[in-house]
């Protein structure tokens, strides 16, 4: 690779990282649970400093739960509209030479670079905020592009392991005795590069800050990559996000007296398998929608043929 073909690249990316392309490879194939890696002081000093700094604020961004209620997460796409320093990133993101050197990276090769960032952008998760386990959406919803790559790079200047919010990557979070976790800090200028398949499950718990600390949030830039095609053993039918469902804690056995606490986190635990339960059950009655379209359309296409053939005689 070729830095000088795009001084953008140079000014951005640290020398680093340019330079361990093929090492790094080495790192993200046999990863387990799935294949990832994680690249510290990813970002330029002088870059990172300006895409901490410019970060937007949480009322910029949605903030809204699928059920169009408020939530402790705040999402901008757009990241060129964000100012100097994020339209940079964008400019850097879709060249061929960025391109370039994450398929390097991972072996990737063909990737695309996804104007709209759905889904991606800048994420801000304040006190409080988890996420399930889950693997993402599979086909891009626009051009049917199927989804290869995660890249997240975190801005958090200041964050301890004892507040949460590790990002954790899971072998099946459905079978708890057969799971293999690997937990990774949201550290400042931390980049983790996964790829995303039917099995690429992760999430993360809840954010604890203390009350002295009450004020930060865990802030993100998530961006997303593509490719026309893929390997037909990794290719599955389109989905969206599928979430699991955090298990109840080891605390909660027979001859535990609750307290506050435990029905607040039993009342989210419930609130969050309704919201995931009303998710499926509307897409489930879109799809029925579209199946009742296609029958009636079979129907009526019949009763023409029908009508066509007795026309004739």
């Amino acid at each position: 690779m070729n830095p000088a073909a795009n001084p953008d690249l140079d000014a951005i990316i640290a020398p680093h990282v340019l330079e361990d392309a093929d090492r790094l490879r080495t790192l993200f194939l046999p990863a387990e649970p799935f294949a990832h890696c994680v690249i510290d002081n990813f970002f330029a000093p002088g870059f990172v400093q300006a895409l901490a700094r410019d970060f937007p604020s949480f009322d910029r961004g949605n903030s809204l739960n699928e059920d169009g209620s408020p939530a402790g997460k705040s999402v901008v796409e757009r990241l060129h509209s964000l100012g100097e320093t994020y339209a940079l990133l964008d400019r850097c993101v879709q060249s061929p030479a960025f391109l370039e050197l994450v398929g390097s990276i991972t072996g990737i090769g063909g990737l695309l670079y996804d104007p709209s960032y759905f889904g991606g952008g800048t994420h801000e998760n304040r006190n409080g905020q988890s996420l399930d386990s889950h693997i993402d959406f599979n086909y891009h919803p626009e051009t049917g592009w199927h989804r290869r790559l995660n890249m997240i790079v975190y801005l958090n200047q200041e964050w301890d392991a004892d507040w949460g919010g590790a990002l954790q990557l899971h072998r099946d979070p459905y079978d708890a005795a057969a799971d293999k976790v690997v937990s990774l800090a949201p550290l400042y200028n931390r980049c983790v590069i996964f790829e995303t398949t039917e099995h690429s499950w992760h999430g993360f718990p809840a954010i604890t800050l203390p009350a002295d600390k009450a004020g930060l949030s865990r802030r993100s830039i998530a961006l997303y990559f593509y490719t026309r095609e893929r390997p037909p053993e990794q290719t599955a039918s389109a989905h969206s996000t599928v979430y699991v469902d955090r298990p109840l804690p080891a605390r909660f056995e027979p001859g535990h007296v609750l307290s506050a606490a435990d029905c607040d986190e039993l009342n989210e635990l419930m609130q969050r398998r309704g919201d995931h339960n009303r998710r499926l059950y509307d897409e489930i009655r879109r799809l029925q929608s579209v199946l009742d379209e296609t029958a009636l359309s079979r129907v009526f296409s019949t009763l023409r043929r029908l009508l066509a053939r007795i026309a004739r005689h």
